[in-house]
Formats: structure tokens, C-alpha cells, sequence
């Protein structure tokens, strides 16, 4: 058996802590549960599903007792939950709301009354699923995605299978898009057969049951383990996908592949929007991506509504053959490719169109598959990109078993689309906040770990861009990005060991951001040293070193980003972090002045040769910032101190009071000129210098 196999049949084991759960309320209770359940991706993926518990509780004006559905909010996450994640009604309403149904036809009117039976004036918005929950007469309901049960739901005879697997414990309702009709075929079905403990939703999911909150947790999990045991017996030995015809690169090839791959598609669908990408060849994407039935299975179409919402209805297989090596040929087809997809789901939104349906959508795929190297996805941001690959091997494991004992049921097309294309759909959508200022953006910070680099970074993040710290200081690097991930989250920031002198080093840094992100738009060059020295006492090694990381390794990484940003087609934007002596001369640092000197001019070089392809190159002067800063620490701090005739405590008081402002320069200050430099806001603005110093007339450009 794989470790794939194994995975995806080793036994669910119950987390309940029974002492725990004894001093727990039943709404904390079904916090409890909730989130024991979204713990682990084969009982339910990422924002799917939902739970309820029906608890009685006093009515705020009364003082009666009343029964109060507590179920999952929309949009929201049971593995992370909080107890303000739950909408809350009361439920005499809810099934007052019966006599305001007027049929299939208007079963979204009934979402607006929703609000109306809000208990305690809980502003949690109601998902659609609620009536699911409300009608189902038991006080504990579970609805999961387990990809075993989905694998059965997605069969062709999966009524039969549910039949063989569960005999009449289990029951099993055709295709229905969620909403007010399927609470009540719920409902119907729980008053038809009192003694079933859950049902299969064909083609979507499974419910369970109970009304103690142990025991409904405890019966999901013996469910699926039941449904997870059904297909290790049922395939041992069949290799999955009828086999496979292509075999791996090894994982250095891989990624090369991809780092090749994925900027030039990025290019290509970024047309509405800046989209980041996710890389995932993990076993159970590569065991699909080389298997004989991919490209039939993957043309099907996914299957749970959950899964194509995330990831279209069908990805787009990539023209690789690992045996050949036609990489370039595939890079030079990539443009026909992705246009016939485009065409393709454009002609899917024409046939199936309703008269009020909102507008076509971005039409390019979401989802790439690339026989032999693995799985590529775009999103308008990381985390979704990453959590449509997620979605995406869900739907591989469902393709797995169901292709394995039964024959494979994508949903059929109309449905898919009038679930893409709901007009509650539609209006979340457009509840979704305005994208930040650097949304969709990927950034490059060399220098990272330090006091300009990680302030750099952390404008960035707070724009919404995606950064990548690359820093020579491992140590230093692994701190700044565990700080800046708790305050941003461990999707959008990623290092690299770099030292910007080493060519080859730089080329592994580029490849791991086109990996990790898709590609780069803003380049910010701030890696540095600083030297001090009299004329006669300044040796050639300390010049070269000088020259070698100031001015070399900023033509080396500018190189470089030039040709991910030509490859993206998509425009840029560097910013080199200088300083004050680049343009004002300074005594005993005459190595240092020269390599900053050679800085500025490189960037005005660079200015011409980006402008016809929209790369945008400016500078950011700073001076005499000390905060944060390795480089103002031990020799050079000594030597300038030297220099100016103090000590180290009156250093930074002596620049404060040399400047023009009389104001101390901090590294924030030198992040907010690198964001305007960055963002749109100066996109007329290149070949520019801003002097970020406090004021000093020895640095005026004109």
C-alpha cells in the first residue's frame, strides 16, 4: 500500500476529551466539536461543511425558555471557528418560515427571511445550508465532505453503494443544489425513516446525527471510517487511475519546471487582476497528473460543489511529456493553450446562461496539471490559491475511489453552473472587501532580516502583497519571518539564504519565489554593508568587498528580476535602497560612497531599459538610520563614531541634529518611500530619486 493509500484508509481516531467536554455549555460544546472535526482535511476540507446544535436558551425580552439553532456562519471555517462564527435563530421561527414558501421556483427568496428569525440580534450572517440544519429533527446535526463519502456520492450507481455499504443506517438523497427545498427533502426523508442516522447527499457530501454532541461527533467519524475501510478493501492491489504512463522528475527537476512554467502563465491570467500562484507535487498529485485516465477524469469535471467552486469545473492539463523534455515547445504553445481554455469556458457560460445571469467571470482556469512535475493554481491571493490546490486533491481522492469500484460522475455542467453562478453566490461576492493596495502583488526584499528589510516587509504585507525575505543571516531570517507571520500569516511571507554576490545563489532565489508565489512585481534592493576607512588605509579587498556587494549583487538581482518581469509581461517595480552618500560625499568611506554612487547610476540605466516594458526603477536615499540596523552595529558604528569625533550614545544625536528637520531617521520611514515606490501611486515615477534623510543639501539631486 502507498503512503497515499495509507493516508487516505488509516483509521479516524476520536479526540473527545470527555473531562473537557463536562464543564463546556452545548453552544461550546458544538465549538468543540466543530472544530475536532475541521482538524483533519479527510472528515471535511477547508471551509466546508457545517455543524448545528439546537440548544434551549432564555429569550432575551421574556426571560422564556426557547430552542435556538446555533449553525456555522457563512464563510466560515469549522477547523477554526470561534464561538462568534456561529449565526444563531430561533427555532419556532424557522419553522414558522414554512408558511412563507412558495416553491422550488423561489426557494432564494427564503434566504431574505433568514435575518428575520435571528435570536439575540447575532450579526453572523446565515449560510444556505441553515434550513438543512433547522428541519432535520434531531439537536445535533454534522454535514461534512469527506472525500471517502463524496468518492461514494460521486459514483454512478452511488445509491447502490450506499445501500451495500451502510444497509439502511445510512440513507441517500439525489442531486440537489443546497437551499430551502433540500432542508425540507431532509426532513422528509429523517420523518420517513426515524431510525437512519445520516444520509449521503449524492454528489455533495454526507449528514449525520444524534442528540447528544458526543455522539454525533463519535457516529461521523464511524461513518466515514466505514466508508474509508470499504474502498482499502475494495483497491488494494488496483493501481488507481488505470496506472500510470508518465514517471516523475525528481523533485530539483520539478521545481525547475514550474519556476518556468508558473510566471509565464501568471502573465498570461492576470489580465483582471495580479494572481498569485501555489505549487503543490505531492504523491497524490503526482500518482494523478502521470496516470492514463487523467486528462478523461480531469475533463469530467469535479464533483462536490465545494470542490469546483474553488477550483472551476475542470483545470487545464499542460502539454508536458517528462519523457521528452518539451519544455520549450510547451512554454511557446502555453499562449494557445490558455486562450483555448478561455474559449472553452466562455462557450460552458453561453450555453448554460440564465436571462439574469451575473456576468462572465475570469475565464481562465485555476487548476494546471502538469504530467510528471505536478499541480499549479492561481487565486487572486496565496491563501486561496493554496486552499484551491487543497480542494483539488479532494477532488483527485474522490476521482481515485470512484473511478476505482464504480465509474466516475462529474456534476452536470448545468448544475455546475447555476451553483458558479447563483445569484446569492453573486452577491457574496460582491460583499467582499476592496482589495488592498498591493493585492495580488509578489515582492522580493533583499536585506530582509534587517531593521529597512523587515519594515520594508511589513508595509508590504499590510498592503497585501506576498514577500519573500532573502537574507545572507539564516538565523536572523528565521526570526523575522516567524514574527512577520503571526501578524500576517505564514501564507504570504517566505525567505531565502542569499548572498547577493553569488550568481547562483540568486538564480535558486528567483526559482524558489516563481515556486512559491508564481512570480515577482516589485523588487526592493536594500542588502548592504558599510565599511569605514581613510584612502590610505582602505585595502583593495575591503574596496572589492564594498563594490562586490553594493553595486555587483544589486546588478545581480536586478538582472534576474528583469527576466521573471519580461517573461511575466506584466511590468515591475525596483527600488533600490541607496543612501545619502550615493549623491553627498563622506569622509574615510570613500569604498562605501563609490559602490553607493555606482547604485544610483545603475537604477538610471536600468529606468531606460525597463520603461517599454513597463518596469519601473527608482531609488530610496536614506540616511543615518541606526535602528534596527546590522549594519550599524560593532565596526562601522566604531569607525563613524571615530569619524565624528563621539561616542556611540551620541552618534545618533549628532545626525539628528546635522539634518535639516532635526529629526531622527527611522527604517519605517524608508518602508513608506519603498511601498509609494511600489505601488500605483507613483506608476509615471521612474528613473527617480526620494531622499529619505531628514534633510541634508549635500544630497539635494538638482
Amino acid at each position: 500500500m502507498t503512503t497515499v493509500d495509507q493516508r487516505l484508509h488509516a483509521r479516524l481516531q476520536s479526540l473527545w476529551d470527555e473531562t473537557l467536554a463536562a464543564t463546556m455549555s452545548e453552544p461550546e460544546k458544538l465549538l468543540y466539536r466543530s472544530n475536532l472535526l475541521g482538524s483533519d482535511k479527510r472528515i471535511t476540507n477547508y471551509g466546508g461543511g457545517n455543524t448545528s446544535a439546537k440548544v434551549m436558551q432564555p429569550d432575551p425580552l421574556s426571560g422564556e425558555e426557547v430552542e435556538v439553532l446555533w449553525v456555522k456562519g457563512s464563510g466560515g471555517d469549522v477547523g477554526s471557528i470561534k464561538m462568534d462564527g456561529f449565526s444563531t435563530l430561533y427555532m419556532d421561527k424557522l419553522r414558522a418560515l414554512k408558511g412563507k414558501y412558495r416553491g422550488l421556483a423561489h426557494e432564494d427568496e427564503m434566504v431574505g427571511y433568514l435575518p428575520h428569525c435571528t435570536f439575540n440580534l447575532n450579526p453572523r450572517a446565515t449560510s444556505i445550508d441553515t434550513p438543512l440544519h433547522a428541519y432535520v429533527p434531531k439537536k445535533h446535526v454534522d454535514h461534512m465532505h469527506p472525500d471517502a463519502i463524496i468518492a461514494i456520492a460521486a459514483s454512478v450507481n452511488s445509491k447502490e453503494l450506499t445501500a451495500e455499504i451502510f444497509g439502511d443506517e445510512i440513507g441517500w438523497l439525489p442531486w440537489k443544489k443546497p437551499g430551502y427545498e433540500l432542508g425540507l427533502w431532509l426532513e422528509k426523508f429523517c420523518l420517513e425513516n426515524p431510525h437512519a442516522k445520516g444520509v449521503v447527499l449524492e454528489s455533495h457530501g454526507l449528514f449525520t446525527w444524534d442528540d447528544d454532541a458526543k455522539a454525533c461527533y463519535e457516529l461521523t467519524l464511524e461513518i466515514i471510517n466505514r466508508a474509508m475501510e470499504y474502498f482499502a478493501t475494495e483497491t488494494k492491489g488496483v493501481a488507481g487511475f488505470g496506472g500510470p504512463v508518465h514517471e516523475s522528475l525528481d523533485p530539483a527537476a520539478r521545481r525547475g519546471v514550474a519556476a518556468r512554467l508558473m510566471p509565464a502563465i501568471r502573465g498570461m491570467v492576470s489580465g483582471q487582476q495580479p494572481m498569485v500562484g501555489h505549487f503543490n507535487d505531492s504523491e497524490a498529485v503526482l500518482e494523478f497528473v502521470n496516470a492514463r485516465d487523467m486528462r478523461d477524469l480531469a475533463a469530467l469535471g469535479t464533483s462536490c460543489p465545494d470542490h469546483f467552486l474553488r477550483t472551476k469545473i475542470r483545470p487545464l492539463v499542460v502539454d508536458f511529456v517528462p519523457a521528452e523534455n518539451n519544455l520549450e515547445a510547451v512554454m511557446a504553445g502555453l499562449p494557445d493553450q490558455i486562450a483555448a481554455y478561455r474559449e472553452d469556458y466562455a462557450a460552458y457560460y453561453e450555453r448554460c446562461k440564465h436571462p439574469d445571469s451575473p456576468a462572465l467571470r475570469d475565464p481562465n482556469a485555476v487548476v494546471y496539471l502538469v504530467p510528471g512535475v505536478g499541480m499549479i493554481t492561481f487565486a487572486k491571493d496565496k491563501a486561496t490559491a493554496r486552499i484551491a490546490g487543497e480542494f483539488y486533491v479532494n477532488a483527485i481522492n474522490v476521482m481515485r475511489g470512484a473511478s476505482t469500484v464504480s465509474t466516475y460522475r462529474g456534476l452536470p455542467e448545468q448544475e455546475a453552473f447555476d451553483i458558479e453562478y447563483w445569484l446569492l453566490e453573486e452577491a457574496k461576492l460582491q460583499r467582499m472587501p476592496k482589495p488592498k493596495s498591493l493585492a495580488g502583488r509578489v515582492a522580493l526584499v533583499t536585506g530582509g532580516a534587517g531593521g529597512i528589510g523587515t519594515a520594508t516587509a511589513e508595509r508590504y504585507l499590510r498592503e497585501g502583497a506576498c514577500v519573500m525575505l532573502a537574507d545572507i543571516d539564516g538565523g536572523a531570517l528565521a526570526s523575522t519571518v516567524k514574527m512577520l507571520a503571526q501578524a500576517h500569516s505564514a501564507d504570504v511571507v517566505r525567505t531565502v539564504e542569499m548572498n547577493v554576490t553569488d550568481e547562483g545563489a540568486v538564480a535558486r532565489a528567483y526559482e524558489a519565489i516563481a515556486v512559491e508565489f508564481g512570480g515577482i512585481d516589485i523588487l526592493v534592493s536594500n542588502a548592504g554593508i558599510a565599511s569605514s576607512a581613510p584612502i590610505e588605509e582602505t585595502t583593495l579587498e575591503l574596496w572589492n568587498r564594498n563594490m562586490s556587494i553594493l553595486s555587483t549583487g544589486y546588478f545581480l538581482v536586478s538582472r534576474a528580476a528583469f527576466g521573471v518581469m519580461r517573461a511575466q509581461d506584466m511590468g515591475g517595480a525596483i527600488v533600490f535602497v541607496a543612501s545619502k552618500n550615493g549623491l553627498a560625499a563622506s569622509p574615510n568611506a570613500s569604498a562605501y560612497c563609490t559602490a553607493k554612487a555606482s547604485e544610483i547610476h545603475l537604477a538610471r540605466c536600468l529606468a531606460l531599459e525597463g520603461a517599454e516594458a513597463g518596469i519601473r526603477v527608482n531609488v530610496v536615499n536614506p540616511d543615518a538610520v541606526l535602528k534596527g540596523s546590522k549594519i550599524w552595529s560593532g565596526e562601522w558604528l566604531d569607525q563613524r563614531a571615530s569619524t565624528y569625533g563621539t561616542d556611540k550614545g551620541g552618534l545618533e544625536e549628532m545626525y539628528r541634529a546635522r539634518s535639516m528637520l532635526k529629526r531622527s531617521v527611522l527604517p519605517e520611514d524608508i518602508a513608506e518611500a519603498a511601498y509609494f515606490l511600489a505601488s500605483d501611486a507613483s506608476a509615471k515615477s521612474t528613473g527617480n530619486i526620494i531622499n529619505v534623510d531628514a534633510g541634508n543639501k549635500e544630497a539635494f539631486t538638482r
